[in-house]
């Protein structure tokens, strides 16, 4: 199979140079974009909510066929006995598990967690990437924590 690949690329004589890494073939990082939020935000919310307008990056992909790459990272909390839960949506389209999204916390926990998801939006357009959560009824979810530092990024990946 890697053989396969390798004449796919044009490369016959089994040598691979660092020309061939740059021939546009994909993979590429192509722009990076970051957001930080150091103030601790909270939600008493049962459904998906914004986490923080900050916890937030809008990217607009140069062709169609990328990709992006999201990356969440920061201390969540589950404030009380009630479990909370994070996730990471596109607009209006929720990128995790419609129910759970991508971390779920149980009831008094607090903990450094990340998210990631490779989206393929197949758009020029300007897209907006952005942290939500929601908590069961009575508790309270919180993003950041203390006095840390949550992030979001965002890669633009040619495809």
């Amino acid at each position: 199979m890697p053989l396969t690949r390798i004449k796919s690329l044009g490369i016959t004589d089994g040598t691979i140079t660092a020309a061939d890494f740059a021939s546009g073939v994909g993979g590429k990082v192509l722009q990076v974009i970051t957001a930080t939020d150091s103030t601790g935000r909270t939600t008493t919310s049962t459904s998906f909510v914004t986490g923080s307008n900050t916890l937030s990056v809008t990217i607009t992909p140069s062709s169609a066929s990328n990709k992006i790459y999201v990356l969440v990272s920061g201390n969540m909390q589950s404030v009380g006995s009630q479990d909370t839960y994070y996730t990471i949506y596109r607009g209006a389209t929720n990128l995790g598990n419609v129910n759970n999204g991508f971390v779920y916390l149980l009831g008094y926990t607090y903990a450094g967690q990340c998210m990631s998801y490779l989206d393929s939006p197949s758009s020029t357009s300007a897209l907006t990437y952005q942290v939500y959560m929601k908590t069961d009824s009575g508790g309270t979810a919180r993003i950041p924590t203390g006095t840390s530092t949550a992030s979001i990024t965002c890669f633009e990946i040619a495809g």
